[in-house]
């Protein structure tokens, strides 16, 4: 599966931005999708993830304030972020794996959220 994230940019703390990740050349439905973000300096870190039955788990530096959903139909999957901190602001990714995988083996481009204070 080939993967396209979207819809970043600058907001301000305390507001709201979704991302986006569309899918392509794969049967979207069979995958886990996951989002990761990387800070300048800072490790890649898988903030959330949804499975191919809708479960979801989240990191708990965002959990309360970020929702991950997927659209099967749309081969998509969003990740709405709330009330977002200066310490939000990341390059984020969008990930796909297989069930029986460990590790995310599908990667799209980042797209580039700023959170300005």
């Amino acid at each position: 599966v080939q993967l396209q994230a979207s819809g970043g940019g600058l907001v301000q703390a305390g507001g709201s931005m979704r991302v986006s990740c569309a899918a392509s050349a794969g049967t979207f439905s069979r995958y886990v999708m996951g989002w990761y973000r990387q800070a300048p300096g800072k490790q890649r870190e898988l903030v959330a993830a949804i499975t191919t039955s809708y479960s979801t788990n989240y990191s708990d530096s965002v959990k309360g304030r970020f929702t991950i959903s997927r659209d099967n139909a749309k081969k998509l999957v969003y990740l709405q972020m709330n009330s977002l901190k200066p310490e939000d602001t990341a390059l984020y990714y969008c990930a796909a794996r297989r069930p029986s995988e460990r590790s995310y083996t599908n990667w799209g481009q980042g797209t580039e959220v700023t959170v300005s204070s």
